[in-house]
């Protein structure tokens, strides 16, 4: 089960105006008032205070001020107000360039700040950097408290973008820094993403521990629908595929509530609209949901979700295409080329043509430079040892287009058989694991 009684710690960025002995800090108490308000679903108060802290901060001669209004700017791109996020941010390097950083905090936080801001926003490629930057800079500062935020974008970022060899190795760092307690904070996170990693890799049952520990344990759940905007569909579609629908009620309920208790933040109501209609079976609820989701990812994934609704009744294809064509875009657009070839491939069993499929992005180093994007991950699939028919439901291709890229990765490697594949791609994706761990 998960560590749960490591979620009430505070975050990191936190750690120094806490201490702050400065006596003209007037910011003292307002940042863990805002983390108190935030971690009881108070999150509308929890965003408000961590503006007011911001402000109290305004005259210490240390990073305070520049530390608070990071976690400000955090907890703006938690709901999705990503323009105030930016602005707030800028102010923390405007800050940050006029004040020397000793213990490297500042720098990291508002790097790991900078790449939650561009992935929500959709810039996956530069998300991963910024978390990579924030990442080297709190290892060299020995703040290794950081490391799970940084890891948690990189391994969101690589499922994404069909990197499956990264995906696997950070699956199970997350996992095992949410059951053994890595993390001061935030376990509900980690297990999530490795939750997501795992099913890709091995189904929904490989994940299952995972989902169930969040879901059963309310602190947990609310830490993780606080967080994470879109976590609540995706849980429902988790806790479906298991075949518990108590669990789905379960998310469902606590998604409500929080949006219930936040009105005025439209992310927490349209993800409660989101996982409520896809427990409904309700397409048109979330196909509402989709126009209302300020994250593009998620209003991709509310379109997809809208277009399984509509194709599972005959005479609804026309809305469901017209669905699934929305979420391809949506998805393309966010830089998710995994999630875009899912959709084209619904589209192809409709019927519907989209030219062709959606590229994976390249993996950063240790690639053998003769294959595409598209061989690599079904080299890295089948050294894992899944049969052809197997990729092909990963990567969303058939099992024949599968065999015919194997054809041309046994001879673009030399190699004859899969053992002699697997051995030669560890050494391939070895490298480039190594590189995500050293980040």
């Amino acid at each position: 089960m998960l560590d749960s009684p490591f979620r009430l710690r505070m975050p990191p960025v936190l750690s120094v105006p806490r201490v702050c002995r400065n006596a003209s800090c007037a910011a003292a108490g307002l940042p863990e008032s805002s983390f108190a308000a935030w971690s009881r679903g108070e999150l509308e108060e929890g965003v408000r205070l961590a503006e007011a802290a911001g402000r109290a901060a305004a005259g210490c001669v240390g990073n305070c001020a520049a530390l608070v209004k990071t976690w400000h700017a955090a907890l703006l791109v938690r709901v999705r107000q990503l323009p105030s996020a930016a602005r707030v941010l800028a102010e923390v390097e405007g800050l940050a360039a006029a004040r020397e950083d000793t213990d490297g905090a500042l720098v990291a936080a508002s790097l790991l700040c900078a790449a939650d801001l561009a992935f929500a926003r959709g810039d996956v490629g530069a998300a991963v950097d910024l978390a990579a930057r924030g990442a080297e800079r709190a290892q060299r500062a020995g703040l290794h408290r950081f490391l799970p935020d940084a890891h948690t974008v990189a391994a969101l970022g690589a499922l994404r973008q069909g990197d499956m060899s990264v995906s696997a190795d950070f699956a199970n760092q997350l996992r095992d820094c949410a059951l053994l307690g890595q993390t001061a904070h935030g376990p509900s996170q980690c297990a999530w993403t490795a939750a997501q990693l795992l099913e890709v890799q091995g189904g929904p049952a490989s994940a299952a521990p995972l989902i169930v520990g969040i879901v059963t344990d309310d602190h947990l759940l609310l830490e993780l629908l606080t967080s994470q905007p879109t976590a609540a569909a995706w849980l429902v579609r988790a806790t479906g595929k298991l075949g518990d629908e108590v669990l789905a009620r379960r998310v469902v309920a606590h998604s409500r509530d929080l949006a219930v208790r936040n009105p005025g933040l439209r992310s927490v109501g349209a993800a409660a609209a989101h996982a409520a209609g896809l427990l409904a079976g309700d397409a048109a609820a979330v196909l509402a949901a989709a126009a209302a989701h300020p994250d593009p990812w998620a209003a991709a994934s509310a379109a997809e979700d809208a277009g399984k609704l509509l194709a599972a009744r005959s005479a609804e294809r026309r809305p469901a295409v017209e669905a699934f064509e929305s979420a391809a875009d949506g998805y393309a657009n966010a830089a998710a080329p995994r999630d875009a070839r899912r959709v084209v491939s619904r589209l192809r069993s409709l019927g519907v043509r989209r030219g062709r499929y959606p590229q994976y992005a390249g993996r950063k180093g240790g690639t053998s430079g003769a294959l595409t994007n598209t061989e690599a991950a079904v080299a890295e699939l089948v050294s894992q040892g899944f049969t052809n028919s197997q990729v092909g439901e990963r990567l969303f291709i058939s099992g024949h287009t599968v065999a015919f890229h194997l054809k041309k990765i046994f001879r673009k490697m030399n190699v004859a058989s899969r053992v002699e594949l697997t051995r030669a791609w560890s050494q391939v994706a070895g490298a480039a694991a190594e590189g995500a761990r050293a980040s």
